[in-house]
């Protein structure tokens, strides 16, 4: 795909639309984690730098279409103001004479924050007229929300197609990472792909083991490709009526020429909690009432040599259940390899989906990585090589 770059855009006295992502988590009214905010900053600045207004389009929580004055975004507006430095205006609607007249009274570079726009039906149902009325407020559209791009919702898709529109600072540095992680990677590719259900990554899979050089799979989901391969998992997690696509995926794999790397060995214990009596055993000699709760040592060490001879990593989901120690060690080994190659320039390492970047974030190696998106269900859609609707609507 190609995209309009901002540094192309004529800026000076015009009105940037930007869709952001602001779906901040909230306890007690106030935000708990401003991650969403800060990464907007980039853009708001670069625009507001150049003489243009701005107005942020945004949604929070699911009011569904109607008017929840607990889901407003005005919330949002002070904090937003402290990272800037600057006053954000806020717009009680994001349509209609009250958001125009919040704009037209910004001073070139203001800012202002426009109500969520899941208050009206029009945005999840991608409505033209909608679209429309959102378009009316502005001269350009930025999407700077790569976590929403998987969603073909009128702040998203529809008024891409209104208005010129380009990708914002930190859309673009997604899209770039994605690239060299899948789109045009330096070879070997290797993948991680752990959690706990096949269920909710076969299409993940399906796609993966036709372009990656090895495929590591962790997590319980690796019990339910054990078990296809007539292994005793014991008490362990397992899908058993998977079995048949989990050898399907074998045979794709075979197929391919992709290295399935699968447990060798397993660290197991009779119940999930802390300071758990913990043991590691083959995987042919675990117990019926065993709990497959981490990958061994000899697994890891496996691991780690495909990394070795990889320029490219690409990582969904834990190894283990990594909340429970002992049960992270399989998961925090391989986060501190990985991005002990990656600070080095010895490997790309790009990581994304919510576990996954709980897993980094305690393992203490997120700002080490090339890239860790923190884009959840888009990060995961892109990687099944599915369509994203925000990310095709910019396309030139």
């Amino acid at each position: 795909m190609t995209f309009r770059t901002l540094d192309t855009a004529d800026l000076a006295g015009k009105t940037a639309l930007v869709r952001v992502d602001f779906n901040v988590p909230v306890e007690a009214g106030k935000i708990t984690d401003d991650t969403r905010l800060r990464s907007a900053l980039p853009t708001i600045q670069y625009l507001t730098g150049k003489g243009a207004k701005v107005a942020l389009l945004a949604h929070f929580d699911r009011p569904k279409g109607k008017v929840v004055p607990a889901m407003s975004l005005g919330f949002v507006a002070q904090p937003l103001a402290a990272l800037l430095g600057a006053p954000v205006a806020f717009a009680g609607d994001c349509v209609g004479d009250e958001a125009a007249k919040v704009i037209a009274a910004l001073p070139a570079g203001g800012v202002a924050l426009l109500e969520n726009v899941r208050f009206h039906a029009g945005e999840e149902g991608n409505d033209p007229a909608f679209a429309a009325q959102l378009a009316k407020l502005g001269d350009l559209y930025v999407n700077d929300a790569f976590s929403a791009a998987h969603r073909a919702h009128a702040s998203t898709e529809g008024l891409a197609r209104l208005l010129p529109a380009y990708p914002g600072l930190a859309m673009r540095r997604e899209l770039d990472a994605l690239d060299a992680a899948l789109g045009n990677p330096k070879k070997p590719v290797i993948g991680i792909v752990g959690g706990s259900k096949v269920s909710t990554k076969l299409d993940l899979l399906r796609n993966l083991v036709t372009k990656l050089d090895y495929l590591a799979i962790g997590g319980g989901m690796a019990n339910t490709f054990l078990h296809a391969a007539q292994i005793d998992v014991g008490a362990s997690l397992c899908e058993p009526d998977l079995a048949d696509i989990a050898l399907e995926i074998i045979d794709l794999a075979a197929v391919a020429g992709c290295t399935l790397l699968l447990p060798t060995d397993v660290v197991v214990a009779k119940s999930v909690k802390p300071g758990v009596h913990a043991q590691t055993r083959n995987v042919y000699e675990v117990q019926p009432d065993d709990l497959i709760l981490d990958a061994g040592p000899e697994t890891v060490k496996t691991l780690l040599a495909a990394m070795d001879a990889s320029q490219t990593l690409i990582w969904n989901g834990p190894l283990g259940v990594f909340e429970v120690p002992p049960f992270d060690e399989a998961t925090v080994s391989a986060a501190k390899h990985a991005a002990k190659l990656a600070k080095s320039g010895k490997l790309v390492a790009v990581a994304g989906g919510g576990d996954t970047v709980s897993a980094l974030n305690h393992a203490g190696v997120v700002g080490d990585m090339t890239f860790v998106s923190t884009a959840g269900g888009a990060f995961l859609e892109w990687m099944e090589g599915k369509d994203l609707p925000g990310v095709s609507a910019l396309n030139t």
